[in-house]
């Protein structure tokens, strides 16, 4: 079997840090190394690892050979793995389970950003999602963290944003115009269905609610179809759909506020940190 030399991950580390910044001096910056040992890094790596040339300096500027180029892609990947290794194998404690819930609205606007981020740091934490309606949440004591949407004056547990409810529907066919207006709403113990209602009654406007469910999906796919009219939290409505307002004769509706609960039985050091990326993920 053929006998390669090793490639030290200091030596990779400072390599994509010359490819992000353009430039060993603001590379050496970056690894907290004087320029002339990345220099002599960066020669050690060209001449004695893998016998290839990596840049093509442009005048102040230090561009990737195509080697180079296939070389950072490995290198990212490397010290990406290498990273988990470490956090995996440092972090022992957290292991475990936590149980989280959420309305179904969340699950594909916020959720995936949130548990991949945390899945990078702790993998060996297992995550349970359970998707009901905020009034269900509420009643659950199993749950380690619970993420509910609150009328305003009526909000417990700590604040992860505040949104504005919106109508919508599938641009080009003008739904919003029949009369009565046909709606695509949550099932009856939602209260943003109860504020779309009282909003067109205050207008006025003849609706009828046309079709329910307790899935986003599903209503949405009836919003696309040109079916219905729906009110949704404006971050969960996808942008293929379109937003009516006032111009188009639609009256505005209220802000509802975004809460996370900690369950006070079943705190652990995964469900708090758990929590804090839910509350960074909501800002994002």
């Amino acid at each position: 079997m053929a006998s390669y030399p090793s490639i030290d991950a200091e030596l990779l580390r400072s390599f994509v840090a010359i490819a992000d910044h353009g430039g060993f001096t603001r590379a050496a910056e970056a690894v907290n190394r004087t320029q002339s040992a990345v220099s002599m890094q960066m020669k050690r790596l060209e001449e004695d690892v893998l016998q290839r040339s990596l840049f093509e300096r442009d005048g102040r500027q230090v561009k990737l050979t195509p080697e180079g180029q296939v070389l950072l892609g490995y290198a990212r990947r490397i010290l990406k793995l290498h990273g988990e290794v470490l956090t995996t194998l440092r972090e022992p404690h957290m292991v475990g389970s936590v149980r989280i819930g959420t309305p179904d609205d969340y699950v594909m606007r916020f959720l995936p950003g949130i548990l991949s981020r945390f899945a990078q740091s702790y993998p060996l934490v297992q995550v349970e999602v359970h998707c009901e309606p905020s009034y269900l949440l509420l009643q659950r004591r199993d749950l380690d963290l619970s993420i509910v949407t609150r009328e305003p004056g009526t909000e417990i547990g700590q604040l992860l944003r505040r949104e504005r409810f919106v109508w919508a529907e599938a641009p080009g066919f003008y739904t919003h115009e029949q009369r009565p207006i046909p709606l695509a709403m949550f099932n009856t113990d939602c209260f943003c269905r109860a504020w779309a209602c009282n909003a067109l009654d205050g207008l006025d406007i003849a609706y009828r609610v046309a079709y329910t469910s307790p899935s986003l999906s599903a209503l949405l796919a009836v919003v696309g179809a040109g079916l219905a009219v729906s009110a949704q939290l404006q971050s969960i409505v996808p942008p293929e759909l379109r937003l009516l307002g006032q111009a188009e004769g639609m009256p505005e509706l209220p802000l509802a506020s975004i809460m996370l609960l900690r369950s006070e039985r079943n705190r652990s050091q995964a469900s708090e940190t758990l929590a804090e990326h839910i509350i960074e993920g909501f800002r994002l």
